[in-house]
């Protein structure tokens, strides 16, 4: 990004294109909200199915390893669950890019492991994507434009007035701060298990600090980000968040 030659500073983003921005995070994140205006966190995640596609082959793994003590078996189960998951998903026409992406997640895991030999490294790839996002939040949070604030002004409909307006940027803040929160746990909590080589507690962490850890993180950054009570247009009376 150029800066300013007369102050020196680099200019911000244009309005149109931050809502752009806005608009493209808004849809990757898959984020949806219910006709009372919250977020709709098990939508959000995918549903039920979604739930059990993005969990169920850690769990295999995780149990399958602790069965037999054998990397190889343990792979290849979590491999063949994401791999039904894929090819339901072709068969039925639905959700592709989901299965495609669960598939692709547990393949380089499986490849990591299996490199190295080592059961526990199927869980170095979370460490680094857990590390990028949560750097993103931080930085977005530094040059003042918090992505959790681009990401839920699109879907409340502000697009990026907000920044105009010092509680409504504070909030987003906070809310972008949650976030990081749930990245930080994972990584602080994980690692050690990492390298005392607990597989089993690493493994079950994983577990619980993934969608379900991701999922309640998302839903306080919506409540603490919430706007004042205003009347929905759409509904009849109602207040939305």
């Amino acid at each position: 990004m150029s800066q300013d030659p007369q102050n020196g500073r680099t200019p911000e983003p244009e309005g149109s294109a931050a809502d752009e921005l806005g608009r493209r995070l808004a849809e990757g994140s898959g984020i949806h909200r219910t006709a009372a205006g919250q977020v709709d966190v098990l939508k959000t995640v995918g549903g039920v199915r979604g739930l059990v596609e993005a969990l169920l082959p850690g769990i295999v793994f995780l149990g399958v390893f602790m069965a037999t003590r054998e990397l190889n078996p343990a792979l290849v189960s979590s491999l063949a669950i994401a791999a039904v998951f894929t090819i339901a998903r072709l068969v039925r026409k639905s959700g592709l890019t989901q299965a495609l992406t669960g598939l692709f997640a547990v393949v380089i895991c499986a490849l990591v492991a299996r490199t190295t030999g080592n059961a526990r490294d199927f869980y170095v790839p979370g460490f680094f994507t857990n590390g990028a996002y949560l750097v993103a939040m931080a930085v977005s949070i530094a040059v003042r434009w918090p992505l959790m604030g681009l990401v839920f002004g699109f879907i409340r409909g502000e697009g990026t007035d907000w920044r105009h307006d010092g509680g409504r940027r504070r909030a987003y803040n906070i809310a972008t701060w949650v976030i990081v929160a749930v990245f930080a746990a994972r990584l602080l909590v994980q690692l050690p298990l990492y390298a005392a080589d607990n597989i089993e507690a690493l493994g079950a962490a994983r577990i619980v600090m993934g969608i379900p850890l991701y999922a309640m993180g998302l839903w306080l950054a919506w409540m603490v980000s919430r706007p004042a009570a205003t009347a929905d247009p759409g509904t009849d009376g109602t207040t939305t968040g």
